[in-house]
């Protein structure tokens, strides 16, 4: 939101009201608590009247400092809030994170390397780490403002703000603030953080989260809720700046040596990503939305995918599983589905998991309707009358999962279907949550707006962790907060079938991942309308290289063969290329579950210091060797970026240099798909499926170490342990290749030489690489000559 009118002055009608020092300072073993009148205090006298703010700074985890204001605390806390972990600040343990001294002119309030310092006589705070400066705010910055102000003696409350801006360096670039479809840095942008169904080509979006990324090495999550409006370079064109409604503001500044670093400590305090069991990473089949089917045509399309040698993880049934104006009562239409036990069955005796679509309203004509009025499950007007209205389905309710009672009766419907055989649930909407209404337990509804989804996922999460176990339980899940990607999976929602919105799904993907989602998805060949064969095959080899992959479309279907045999290949090659890919894939997942770094990340994110990857939305790295550049024109022209080293085609071997744009044209069978220097990928024997011994004959593939360099990898099992590991080290065209394990693999050294002597293993030359195989641990010596590598 803006309050100003240019550099100097404030809208009409606004009032402002800023620290002018610190009058008072009060410190503990846990906190820094301040006392900052919004005028110089020459007197005693200028004590009596007027606006004080009070400022609580605390050290939640080293290298995060939290700041806290208030104009007046006496203000009911209704709820919700963010689900933190904040054990630490409360804690004996948080008097070790905070450090404090003080000086004449200031107050120096440390956590870790990251310090805040807050100017005395004259108010000011500067953000350093090992004392360089991070970010700052100024006069005027961190304000109290008053909408329609007449003076004190007339105030009687409303139309308050909250705000801070912190400053922006020269070259400095914002990324983050959730699924933003727009351009990726979000400097010059106004942003409100407001869940809403607006499709994939507006402001609008399905995931906000009060998250920002700065290149600078630091983060800062505003811990609201509610709306909250940012404006990053806008307003002022030097500045990022957050408010809020209401009399306080609450945020935390998070320091890193890198903008994953910073991540890692984002999602430490909101949250990890959960770990998604390995079938889910196969390929997903849907029925797509508002289509006609039938067992028949269901089991024709699972059927028709296997005959055509395309392997298929999931099943997805959307909504029409159940009856028209019947959504959600958790009831298979028996005039499609007379057999739905029988049906699911015989799916999984093909070997493939099943997924049903589910949302969190229910319809009038739903047969949980009635009993959900009676027992107060729903969301009511202020008048105590259910809140309906008809849009999406006619009579609509919203379940209300502030009652516990409610979150009970909504899990036994979902647990009647897991009974029956369903695997994991679509969570569909979620983000067109009334204001005007009252909840169970007194929340807030304006804070709940957003919040809603995050206590919808958290049930459906739950249910399956409890029926499946933990490292089973995955969502299809479209709406969410801060905290959601501790219930991954989440895709982008109602894209359209054409270029432009495949490449704004990828925006908006990795804008989602710069905030702290680990897994990402979305609707191959796009949603809305019908795609060309085209669009479908080039979103088939991007979607098949994204972390999670699904065939869904609004009222067409999207199997293949209804496109062009060609599509039957190009979806099979690219199905079968990320299962043999696995082994590489479930060590990156397990590393996004621990770290929270996603496994889907932008240039950006990956090379920092390369101001050439600072913009660029269009290409990705998937894990930590391998770079994706999908392809956006029907001339079927790739033109992406390398950044500076040696990077090897996957599917051709063929050699490039970094640090420059490429131009070329790719078939249907091909894409830019390259691996970065001094990579070890490891490849598996199997490309039916997501699901195998990853660790048996798997192909350790390396890639162009440097001279004096060593590098390496692991293979783990379906579990998370740890198999096999590989280390490699080179000394000029010396290579010492150490594997630990028990089963066989192989290591190949990718064009390093076409001659070669090795002791210690079996081995063949075959082109340009040097094959070694393993029958358990070992270890080999191998001598390359005419090695074309990097030296």
């Amino acid at each position: 939101m803006k309050f100003q009118n240019g550099c100097w002055l404030l809208k009409e009608g606004f009032g402002r009201f800023s620290p002018q020092q610190v009058y008072d300072c009060r410190i503990t073993g846990e906190e820094v608590l301040l006392c900052a009148p919004t005028r110089t205090v020459g007197g005693r006298g200028n004590t009596i009247d007027g606006i004080n703010l009070t400022v609580r700074i605390t050290a939640p985890m080293p290298e995060i400092i939290r700041v806290q204001t208030w104009h007046h605390r006496g203000t009911v806390k209704r709820g919700p809030e963010f689900a933190l972990n904040l054990e630490k600040e409360s804690s004996s343990a948080g008097k070790n994170l905070l450090a404090v001294e003080e000086t004449e002119s200031s107050i120096i309030i440390k956590s870790g390397g990251l310090s805040l310092v807050i100017g005395r006589q004259a108010w000011s705070m500067r953000y350093e780490r090992d004392g360089k400066l991070l970010t700052k705010s100024g006069p005027g910055d961190l304000a109290y403002l008053k909408e329609n102000w007449k003076g004190m003696a007339y105030d009687t409350g409303g139309g308050a703000y909250m705000r801070q801006q912190l400053g922006l360096s020269v070259n400095e670039k914002i990324y983050g603030l959730g699924e933003r479809f727009g351009a990726f840095v979000k400097n010059g942008q106004s942003i409100s953080i407001w869940n809403e169904d607006g499709g994939t080509s507006t402001e609008q979006s399905y995931k906000n989260i009060p998250f920002y990324l700065s290149d600078r090495g630091y983060g800062v999550f505003v811990s609201h809720p509610e709306r909250v409006e940012f404006e990053v370079g806008t307003e002022q064109v030097n500045k990022v700046g957050f408010s809020v409604e209401g009399e306080c503001l609450d945020y935390y500044l998070i320091s890193g040596s890198s903008m994953k670093q910073v991540l890692e400590r984002y999602t430490d305090l909101t949250g990890k990503p959960s770990l998604p069991a390995p079938w889910t990473f196969g390929l997903w089949l849907s029925t797509s939305f508002t289509t006609d089917y039938d067992e028949a045509t269901v089991m024709h399309f699972v059927d028709g995918m296997l005959e055509r040698g395309i392997p298929l993880s999931v099943f997805h049934f959307d909504c029409c599983w159940m009856k028209e104006f019947h959504w959600t009562d958790f009831i298979w239409d028996e005039r499609v589905f007379p057999d739905p036990e029988g049906m699911l069955a015989r799916i999984k005796a093909k070997g493939i998991k099943v997924c049903v679509w589910i949302n969190p309203y229910m319809g009038q004509e739903s047969a949980l309707f009635e009993e959900g009025m009676e027992k107060g499950y729903f969301l009511k007007r202020p008048n105590g009358d259910v809140w309906q209205w008809d849009m999406w389905q006619s009579g609509m309710a919203i379940v209300d999962f502030t009652n516990p009672e409610a979150v009970k009766w909504y899990q036994q419907g979902l647990e009647k279907l897991l009974d029956m055989g369903v695997d994991c649930f679509k969570t569909d909407f979620g983000e067109r949550i009334p204001t005007e209404v009252v909840y169970y337990n007194g929340a807030d509804p304006m804070k709940m707006h957003n919040f809603y989804t995050y206590l919808y996922n958290k049930a459906v999460y739950e249910l399956l962790e409890r029926k499946r176990g933990k490292g089973e339980a995955v969502l299809f899940a479209r709406s969410a907060t801060a905290g959601g990607q501790k219930f991954p999976v989440h895709w982008g929602g109602d894209c359209w079938s054409d270029y432009e919105s495949m490449e704004q799904s990828l925006r908006g993907g990795l804008s989602l991942t710069s905030s702290g989602f680990g897994f990402w998805s979305h609707d191959i060949g796009g949603f809305e309308s019908r795609s060309t064969p085209d669009v479908y095959k080039r979103w088939c080899a991007f979607g098949l290289l994204s972390t999670h992959s699904r065939l869904h479309g609004s009222s067409s279907y999207r199997v293949p063969w209804l496109y062009d045999e060609e599509s039957v290949e190009v979806v099979r090659f690219f199905t079968r290329l990320k299962a043999s890919l696995m082994p590489y894939l479930y060590r990156n997942a397990i590393e996004t579950a621990r770290t929270g770094v996603p496994m889907m990340r932008s240039m950006a994110l990956e090379f920092e210091k390369d101001r050439n990857c600072a913009y660029p939305a269009n290409q990705y790295m998937l894990g930590d060797s391998l770079l994706v550049a999908p392809i956006f024109n029907e001339e079927g022209m790739a033109e992406y970026y390398l950044p500076e080293g040696r990077w090897t085609a996957f599917l051709t071997g063929e050699e490039r240099e970094g640090g420059r744009w490429y131009r070329e044209k790719h078939g249907y069978l091909s894409i830019p798909l390259y691996v970065r220097e001094s990579s070890v990928v490891a490849v598996g024997a199997c490309d039916d499926g997501p699901v195998y011994e990853y660790a048996r004959d798997v192909t350790f593939r390396v890639y162009a170490p440097g001279d004096g360099e060593e590098t390496g990898t692991v293979v783990y099992d379906g579990q998370a342990q740890q198999d096999t590991l590989v280390r490699i080290e080179r000394q000029g065209k010396q290579y010492r290749v150490d594997v630990t394990g028990d089963k066989p693999c192989r290591v190949i050294l990718v064009n390093a030489g076409s001659r070669a002597k090795v002791s210690g293993a079996a081995w063949e030359v075959r082109g340009k690489d040097i094959i070694l195989a393993f029958e358990k641990s070992g270890m080999a010596q191998v001598e390359a000559e005419a090695f074309s590598g990097m030296s």
